[in-house]
Parts: structure tokens; sequence; C-alpha cells
């Protein structure tokens, strides 16, 4: 027996078939929390598939993409070690994963559903491997509550959250941007997920809009992510002065070679990536 699944947005669907995507019923697994459904599927050619509210979060085969772009290109930027990164939602524990490479002092991951992380460390753990190190300090709570009345903490506060519906839809409000604002150093660095240009337009410019109200620099950028809808995805730095397009390239190329040499390569992100994801087709913030 086998099982289709399809995500749909908006009265939208991506049919996921064929070789691409084929789950068998014996190999799916669901879960109910007090805030979302969980399914894992096994898929023939993406691995393991998490899935939160029918909306596919992350599969073992294309995670390295999303994971790589939402956390390297601030972290280069910053320039040097950093001691404080927050992450906000992230509960498969890839962004964590990542993060990690950049050797900070401490990592705090704030995330509202805690059987979301045990389930990723029980099923995924290629992904979640890295949330029992040491520097890694959890927190089940609302990270719009967290960050409020925090001055100058963090070096850099990444938002991997879910599309904005039920507990992440505050996630994406100024009034949450300005509190991160404060809760960075003066030299620090936001980056948040935001959602397709293609699929999710009006979304992704409301994010951006909204950051461009807080932050002086803000840079949306792009990566290639199969199992999202359309593919194309977009991530979005906001900073006071960090311009991820400043940086002289070989610098950057400096920097990457030295991580790389202790860290291994990297799958996705390089110099060249870096600076091309910043290029933006023009139909994105073409009025309508």
């Amino acid at each position: 027996m086998e099982l289709w699944f399809t995500e749909v947005y908006e009265g939208e669907g991506m049919d996921l078939k064929g070789t691409a995507l084929k789950f068998k019923a014996k190999s799916a697994i669901s879960a109910k929390t007090p805030f979302q459904e969980i399914l894992l599927l096994d898929t023939v050619d993406f691995g393991k598939m998490l899935v939160l509210d029918g909306a596919v979060q992350t599969t073992e085969r294309d995670e390295f993409i999303y994971h790589e772009m939402i956390v390297h290109p601030a972290l280069f930027t910053l320039g040097r070690r950093p001691q404080n990164v927050l992450v906000i939602g992230g509960g498969d524990g890839g962004t964590v994963r990542e993060v990690l490479k950049h050797d900070p002092q401490r990592v705090d991951m704030v995330e509202i559903d805690r059987e979301v992380v045990e389930f990723a460390k029980r099923e995924l753990p290629t992904i979640s491997s890295s949330l029992s190190d040491e520097r890694v300090n959890l927190t089940f709570e609302d990270g719009r509550e967290f960050v409020k009345g925090k001055e100058g903490v963090y070096d850099v506060i990444i938002v991997d959250c879910s599309d904005p519906i039920g507990p992440s839809k505050v996630l994406y409000e100024e009034g949450f941007y300005r509190d991160a604002k404060r809760a960075l150093k003066e030299d620090g660095i936001f980056v948040t997920q935001s959602e397709s240009p293609f699929a999710q337009n009006r979304v992704h410019r409301k994010v951006v809009e909204e950051l461009r109200k807080v932050f002086p620099v803000v840079r949306p950028y792009l990566a290639f992510i199969p199992t999202y809808p359309s593919g194309m995805w977009s991530f979005t730095i906001g900073s006071v002065n960090a311009d991820p397009l400043a940086i002289e390239k070989e610098e950057l190329k400096e920097r990457y070679i030295e991580l790389v040499k202790d860290k291994g390569e990297l799958k996705y992100y390089n110099p060249d990536v870096h600076y091309g994801a910043f290029a933006i087709p023009n139909f994105v913030y073409r009025e309508e």
C-alpha cells in the first residue's frame, strides 16, 4: 500500500509523485501535541520527511540547503567568533548544528513545542544530534516572550519558524522585530526565514516591509529547496550596520576556508553562493 502526500497552501497544491516522493503507509508516524500535528513519512527519494500541520518542514535529503542558508550568510557576515546565538524555533535541530560550526560559546534555542524536539531527537538523529551539545541551552516557551526585556545579549538571532499561522504568527510582526533588535549587540545580526517569494509573495513582502521599519540594513536572499512550495525560498537579514554584501570577497573566502578546514566542506553555501543569493528577480517586488 502506498500513501501519497500533497501539501496545500491557500488553495494551491504541489503533488509529490512518481519517483519524487512516494510514501508507504507502514512508514508513517503521527503524533498530536498541544500546538500542532506531527507527521513523519519515510519517502523513497527524500528519506524521512517531517510535516507539521500539513506543511513540509524538512527532509533528510535536502535539509542541508535550508539549514546552511539560514545560518551561514549571517554568521560569516558577523566576521568574528560569536559568543551568544539565539535560535527561535528550529525544533529539528538542523539550524543549531550549522551554528555550532562557528564555535559559539553558547546557543540558546527557544522552541514552543517540546514534543517536536523530542520527536526529532528520536526519529531524525542526523539532523538533531547537535542538540545534545553542552553549549546548547534548550528552552521551551514562546519565542516572542523570550526576547522581551533582553538588551544587547546576542551576536546573532535566527528565527527558524513555520508559516505565519498558529503560534508562529507573532514572529512575523514589527513588535517582535523591535524586541529582537534590542536583544542584539550593537553589531548583531537578525535573520529569519521569509517564505517563498513565488508561492507566498505577499507574506514575503510583508516580512521585508516590517523589517525595514526596524533595521537600517535589510537584505532578503534566496535558496532553492526542492520540497518547499515552488522550490524558491527566501531568508531576510536585518542589522544596524552589518551588510552581507559589504564583505570583501577575499576576506569572506579566507573565513570560509578556515571554517571548512576545521569543520569539513559545506554542501550548499560557499562565497560565490553568498553574493549570488542576494540577487532577487524583478517580479518579487513589482507592484501588482
